[in-house]
């Protein structure tokens, strides 16, 4: 009982192929746009996509996919959490949605947006320690400074996720004064 009519045929097909498509972080996902850490991720993929299922290979490929695709979403969930405290609550997606026709709104910006991106990763944990600063930040963060929003935002950045030192513990920061 197959049937050419049914709209329902290709429906995993079309999932895996938008999951593959996208390198950002969910299928559907508006944002992606050709930096280094996609092509990193994309050629991960390629080279899994390649290997058998069943390979130690392939299982160890799919963990560290699956691993940097999580990454990436809590640092765009950190990201938002910050906007929308801000007071974006609307704009926090368009605020973070960088695609491949994505312009930096004002070059005399640049310098200061990639000193701001350079302090976040160096002065606070919205990044994780072994994360490379991703090309798609120095446009959200030129985006901040058109809105005259960057050092609010740093701020906000610094009480949420503060650098932690190493063997100083998340619960020792909490007992801290405030």
């Amino acid at each position: 009982l197959c049937s050419n009519n049914n709209p329902y045929a290709s429906f995993g097909a079309t999932l895996a192929r938008d999951e593959e498509q996208n390198l950002w972080s969910t299928p559907h996902d508006v944002t992606h746009t050709e930096a280094d850490d996609d092509r990193v991720l994309y050629n991960m993929i390629v080279v899994r996509n390649q290997l058998d299922k069943d390979s130690e290979e392939w299982q160890k490929l799919n963990y560290d996919i699956y691993t940097l695709r999580q990454t990436r979403k809590e640092v765009r969930s950190r990201w938002k959490h910050i906007l929308e405290d801000l007071g974006f609550h609307k704009e926090a997606d368009s605020l973070l949605s960088v695609t491949k026709l994505s312009i930096i709104s004002d070059s005399q910006n640049m310098g200061k947006a990639r000193d701001i991106l350079l302090k976040l990763s160096e002065e606070t944990n919205i990044f994780p320690t072994s994360w490379e600063l991703s090309e798609r930040y120095l446009f959200v963060v030129d985006r901040l400074i058109a809105l005259d929003a960057a050092d609010e935002f740093f701020k906000m950045a610094s009480v949420m996720y503060p650098k932690r030192h190493s063997g100083e513990r998340a619960d020792d920061i909490q007992k801290a004064p405030q």
